[in-house]
């Protein structure tokens, strides 16, 4: 593939590396453009792959899930949030996995997306556009989740869409801040905590690929930057409950989930049920 000839592992970078052609690839070799006209082209694109990024990403599974098949609304449940955690409290496992693989795979959605219409490269300047198209794609598919424009902007805290964009773009690094995530769920019991150390890990072991791969002038670390900050502003009322010693743990078990103590689910409620801390 002609991504992988400029020097770039498809196991660090991605799974756009191993797609071949490409609509806008299309286009340029039967159309002729000026330098101007195919700067707007470039530009369009990218506008409508972070648009449809965002419409997909504002589509949560687990409101779909929760109206669809209890008819309820998740948010107005448990902790509040529009999450496969909150799912996985208050419907069990099955729901749970199911809200996990599908605000997932928004995110490796949105990235065969934008591969699709940028394709694989003919040159390194084409090759630098396709990278960057999947990562915008996938952090405002990660946005989408967050802030849904079809929920009033009262989404889930992006974890699982961009624990599986990671993966379509980075599996190596998935690798590593899988088995950070674990290790850190399992000796804390806090969900919440495992997924922001791992979002805010995200873009310094990407720093550390790219400079060793030496394709740092792609720049894709801010994406990873913005991606982490976004997850890390999630979280920010997970944070300070953790602090405060009021965030509920991870439990596998509804019957134990619904018989924790009245003070603990108050403060729980209390703080989760607001609007802030919903986004």
């Amino acid at each position: 593939m002609e991504g992988v000839s400029f020097g770039i592992n498809p196991f660090v970078w991605g799974i756009y590396n191993l797609i071949d052609g490409g609509i806008l690839r299309a286009v340029l070799q039967h159309n002729t453009f000026t330098e101007n006209q195919a700067a707007v082209l470039f530009g369009v694109c990218f506008f409508l792959c972070a648009v449809l990024s965002y419409l997909i990403g504002s589509i949560n599974c687990a409101l779909v899930i929760s109206r669809l098949f209890y008819h309820e609304d998740v948010r107005e449940k448990g902790s509040g949030n529009a999450g496969a955690t909150n799912v996985l409290r208050n419907y069990g496992k099955k729901a749970a996995i199911l809200t996990l693989l599908g605000d997932g795979f928004k995110g490796v959605l949105c990235i065969l997306i934008a591969s699709a219409v940028f394709g694989a490269p003919e040159s390194e300047m084409l090759y630098f556009h396709q990278v960057h198209a999947c990562y915008l794609s996938a952090f405002f598919c990660v946005l989408g989740h967050v802030l849904p424009c079809f929920s009033k902007f009262r989404g889930g805290k992006g974890v699982a869409t961009m624990a599986l964009a990671i993966l379509a773009l980075n599996p190596l690094i998935f690798a590593i801040l899988l088995a950070l995530f674990v290790a850190l769920v399992a000796m804390s019991k806090y969900v919440s905590l495992g997924s922001v150390v791992g979002a805010m890990f995200y873009p310094v072991i990407l720093h550390s690929f790219d400079s060793m791969e030496g394709s740092s002038h792609y720049g894709v670390g801010l994406y990873a930057l913005m991606l982490g900050l976004l997850v890390l502003w999630a979280h920010r009322g997970n944070l300070k409950r953790i602090t405060s010693g009021t965030e509920r743990k991870l439990s596998f078990s509804r019957q134990k989930s619904e018989t924790v103590s009245e003070n603990d689910t108050s403060d729980a409620a209390s703080s989760d049920h607001s609007t802030q801390d919903r986004q």
